[in-house]
């Protein structure tokens, strides 16, 4: 019988081979159903207790990254997503690494955030019979509310910690720990009440730290520029006879409000100043331009008037103002200390002072209006000189009786208002102007903030400073720069204001003497106190009386003391969590190894808890700090609600209201976005970005399945042995080595998103692209139990079981599933089964793959690189229609490279495994490689083609029809197709696999070690 008639009756007979051909078999599906199987993979963990058991399990040391506590006050965002995932990607990878990892969960549950919410949620009749003890109870609810509902979120994005012992701020073990900060540091001299400007919201009432502040960079001012009359020289000077009574300082503000206060007007003693006469350019061009038709109403009263300002000045004045500044005389700053000038609202007498560090010519006149009430700067100056500390403003940001014609106005609206008209209407005003700034909000309220004189407790940082930024050096910061940042601001930090005016917190523990307001604050009513909260929590400080709170030493006089009402700085109580936390469990270590949070936590947590760690125990409550950026949308611009850009973490999860538009993509594409990103700067999350993120995932998903569908039949005894191996599997095992040693060291510096990329690169090009795409021949079609298949398919198992659990971390619930379908069991070093990903460890380097010599490596980039060439001119053939399928071809090669010559031509002629034969990398049915180009065959090959590839080789290509017929049952073209009268379809191989139950020429191999770990 012919090849041809018999080759017709197999296709009558409809694929008599099928069942001969090792097809892959898996139950993982290509889908991953997220939604549905994402929650009952957690279902597994939580029910097998795994990260408690395996935590418990492994010998390794501890690690203890200790949670910066989350506000209590709301739903997640997506920037709660990158903190927690990024946290649980390095505690899932240091428990693959054998390390006992300890993760409590925290929440911030005091202050601010959470009163604001409890506020807006009743009516103004609830809010009037809301007395403290009842906010306080209401609040408490609020807060450990929002804690579930926040836990469960978190949990849904498949992070692992000890949610069954979370510690929240309001747990009253955290607040009595937290009073023995305060007392030690009160001990050890760093605590004290006094008066200074501190921030003040008037919108919620209290003082803020730098820390509550964000800074609203399209606020506008109303930019004054004002003058205040000189009557007097400096002592024994003549410098300014001749100019006085029409003499005046020239001052600018962007806070007019504040003048009512003003106590002086600095200037600076190395900078020149100039008195300058002023002349309009004219008046009816004055009174159009603006501003400046208040210059002109002035000049009308003050025809010979001067001015002074600072020289370098004059001109840029002059174009702002349109007025004509001829300079009469010029001195130095110094030269006018103690001058006086009369106030322009009160007409008192105030003094000419320096103030070096803070005046410049940058903007404004070089004269700087000062209130000591009203600005840190202003404040230092005024206690250099005695001045008067006014500050004529309430708790509502209303001018108080002692502002006289102001009272009861707000000072940041028509209190504002009121000052500059006054100003205006007795020629005290050259202009006024808006002027666009930065400027501090309240981060809760979003309402500006002022800068007010007030009676506050305080951490006296000085006392600490040089030891903070000592014990700064010893941290390990990521990214480095960021040991710059955190340094610059406690080199400069003012003395930390660590009071509030609110009702939910932790009370700062004092009493005040009814008649002198001495406040009592001792070792012993410190220490009492906290035994007391330790017990009863916080709301103590509420109910109980004076009497009560106070240790036996002070009872009978405590008709004498009243109990303070300030509670303590939200930042106080979140960064005493090293006291609270890791000092008082036994299962964590202070300090702890890492601390990672947002690049906003410079100001925030890190330094909170680096100062009162320093300031109680002389170090810092950390090794180690890792900080992130803030998340952008695709475009890089903050996310809002008003423009519709908002990405929330649940809706990439489980899908929007449009499954089509929002569809549901699961925790494990979320998390690996955040693996994708260099998240030490801003990162950016969208529509376009989750799609990749998807397709990658996808791509991630068919890689495993792939590898878990062909290895159906596998034991771990089929492993054949390292030596034995055809050289691309070799290869494949020393790519797959240098890929894990390459992850481990990106984990351990935790560069996630090189992780990403390697990853990324490893299984679209190395595995899919290549290795899986020449291995599919000896796969299905090799023989069951042939030598080839099982070296195969040792390859693949190694490759599972390291993809699986290096990805683990990462997407975790993904490579759950895969272990959950491993056919085959793993058996870790101490001959446990591991049941669960997690318990297997990290796949250890294999030094011997990864001695494959550099010679192999050089040659298979060579055939690699050939093999992309080889593709081109296939293409051209197809094109051409010589050709279908790529094996229906036959590839000529020449090269003048006598080494890489022979190499090629070793690799087409029967090695020792047909593995690496060029035909098989080719996926064509044959390849010859051709001494010379002078060969008699060369004029009848139609499609050519010339290449260069590494190392300058020239390579000569040439396609034309294989030779044969086409096997039925492996596809590719051969000449013995025919040659087997009881099988005329087969080639040589597919016969001998068909007849002799898969013992052919190439045959099974007598493995003589059969661990897994074989190779």
């Amino acid at each position: 019988m012919s090849a041809k008639k018999a080759s017709q009756d197999s296709k009558k007979e409809d694929g008599m081979y099928k069942h001969t051909v090792d097809l892959p078999k898996t139950a993982f599906g290509l889908r991953a159903n997220s939604v549905i199987r994402e929650p009952e993979l957690q279902k597994l963990w939580e029910e097998n207790l795994i990260f408690k058991r395996i935590s418990e399990r492994n010998t390794g040391g501890a690690f203890v990254l200790h949670d910066g506590p989350p506000y209590a006050n709301g739903d997640l965002h997506i920037g709660h997503a990158l903190n927690k995932i990024l946290k649980d990607f390095i505690n899932r990878y240091k428990l693959l690494q054998n390390r006992r990892v300890k993760y409590v969960p925290g929440w911030d549950c005091h202050g601010q955030p959470i009163e604001l919410k409890v506020l807006q949620s009743l009516d103004n009749d609830a809010r009037r019979e809301l007395t403290p003890q009842k906010l306080r109870t209401v609040a408490a609810k609020f807060a450990k509310s929002t804690v579930q509902n926040q836990m469960a979120s978190f949990k849904r994005y498949g992070v692992w910690a000890d949610w069954d012992h979370p510690y929240l701020t309001l747990d009253p073990e955290y607040e009595a720990a937290q009073i023995e900060v305060f007392g030690q540091m009160a001990i050890h001299g760093h605590i004290y009440r006094g008066r200074k400007p501190v921030h003040w919201s008037p919108s919620s009432r209290t003082a803020l730290s730098e820390a509550e502040l964000e800074h609203n960079e399209e606020h506008v001012s109303k930019s004054l520029y004002a003058i205040f009359k000189l009557v007097r020289a400096p002592p024994g000077s003549d410098l300014l006879k001749e100019f006085i009574p029409n003499l005046y300082l020239a001052i600018w503000t962007t806070t007019p409000w504040t003048i009512p206060a003003n106590a002086a007007v600095a200037l600076n003693s190395k900078l020149q100043y100039a008195i300058v006469e002023v002349q309009p350019v004219s008046v009816d061009n004055a009174i159009s331009s603006g501003g400046a038709k208040i210059a002109g109403k002035l000049l009308k009263g003050f025809e010979n008037m001067f001015l002074i300002v600072a020289l370098d000045l004059v001109s840029t004045l002059e174009a702002k103002w349109n007025l004509k500044l001829v300079v009469k005389k010029t001195f130095m700053g110094l030269d006018l200390e103690n001058s006086r000038y009369t106030h322009p609202i009160d007409n008192r007498e105030c003094p000419v002072v320096l103030g070096d560090d803070y005046i410049t010519t940058e903007s404004g006149t070089g004269l700087v209006h000062t209130a000591p009430g009203h600005g840190q700067d202003d404040h230092k100056t005024g206690r250099k000189y005695g001045l008067p500390i006014l500050s004529p403003v309430d708790d509502d940001g209303k001018f108080t009786e002692e502002a006289g014609q102001f009272s009861g106005l707000d000072v940041l609206g028509d209190g504002n208002i009121a000052v500059i008209q006054y100003l205006d209407e007795h020629h005290s005003m050259i202009m006024v102007e808006p002027y666009k700034h930065k400027y501090p909000y309240d981060w809760r309220t979003k309402k500006p903030t002022i800068v007010r004189d007030t009676e506050q407790w305080f951490a006296s940082v000085e006392g600490f400073r040089e030891a903070a930024m000592d014990a700064i050096k010893e941290v390990n910061w990521v990214p480095p720069q960021a040991v710059s940042r955190i340094s610059a601001m406690i080199s400069i930090r003012d003395d930390w204001c660590i009071s509030r005016q609110r009702a939910w917190g932790v009370p700062i523990p004092v009493f005040y003497h009814v008649e002198s307001k001495e406040p009592l604050l001792k070792e012993e009513t410190i220490s009492h106190i906290k035994s007391i909260i330790s017990q009863k929590g916080s709301d103590a400080w509420w109910y109980m009386t004076v009497e009560e709170l106070l240790p036996d030493k002070y009872r009978d006089r405590a008709s004498e003391y009243e109990k303070g009402t300030d509670t303590m700085d939200v930042w106080f109580d979140s960064g005493s969590s090293w006291a609270a936390v890791l000092e008082k469990r036994s299962d964590l270590h202070y300090p702890a190894d890492l601390y990672l949070e947002g690049t906003d936590q410079h100001r925030g947590w890190f330094q909170s808890s680096l100062l009162t760690s320093i300031a109680s125990k002389g170090k810092a409550p950390y090794s180690g700090v890792i900080t992130h950026g803030f998340v952008l949308d695709e475009r890089g611009e903050k996310m809002s609600k008003s423009k519709g850009n908002v990405v929330d973490p649940r809706t990439v999860i489980d899908g929007g209201k449009s499954q089509k538009e929002a569809p549901p993509y699961g925790a494990d594409v979320l998390r690996l976005w955040v693996s994708s990103v260099d998240y030490t700067g801003d990162v950016q999350i969208g529509p376009q970005i989750l799609r990749q993120m998807s397709d990658m995932y996808r791509k991630l998903r068919g890689t495993l399945r792939f590898l878990l569908a062909n290895l159906h039949d596998w034991k771990p005894s089929y492993a054949v042995p390292y030596c034995d191996l055809p050289m691309i599997d070799q290869h494949a095992l020393f790519q797959l080595s240098s890929v894990v040693k390459s992850i481990k060291e990106s984990y351990d510096s935790y560069h996630f998103y090189k992780i990403y990329q390697i990853i990324q690169r490893f299984v679209i090009v190395d595995l899919s692209n290549f290795y899986f795409d020449v291995a599919k021949d000896r796969l299905y079609v090799g023989g069951s139990s042939s030598f080839t298949r099982r070296s195969c398919q040792t390859v693949l198992a190694t490759h599972l079981l390291s993809i699986t659990r290096i990805v683990a971390p990462i997407v975790p619930h993904l490579a759950e599933d895969v272990w959950q379908h491993l056919p085959f069991p793993y058996t870790t070093e101490d001959g446990n089964v591991a049941k669960f990903v997690f318990e297997s460890g990290w796949p250890e380097t294999n030094e011997r793959h990864l001695s494959f010599p550099e010679e192999g490596v050089d040659f298979l980039g060579k055939v690699l690189e050939l093999r992309t060439e080889v593709n081109k001119a296939l293409e051209v053939a197809r094109a051409g229609k010589l050709i279908g399928a790529s094996l229906e071809a036959m590839v000529y090669l020449h090269t003048s490279d006598s080494k890489l010559a022979a190499r090629l031509k070793e690799a087409t002629c029967e090695p020792k495994t047909n593995a690496d034969e060029l035909k098989r990398i080719f996926i064509t049915s044959q390849v010859e490689v051709l001494p010379s180009l002078e060969d008699e065959r060369v004029k009848d090959i139609e499609y050519t083609g010339e290449c260069i590839i590494q190392g300058g080789s020239k390579v000569w290509i040439g396609v034309s029809r294989a030779k044969g017929e086409k096997c039925e049952r492996c596809w590719n073209y051969s000449p013995q197709v025919g040659s087997f009268d009881d099988h005329p379809t087969l080639c040589t191989r597919c016969y001998h696999v068909v007849v002799t139950d898969q013992q052919s020429p190439d045959a099974e191999c007598a493995a003589d070690d059969s661990s897994q770990e074989a190779v």
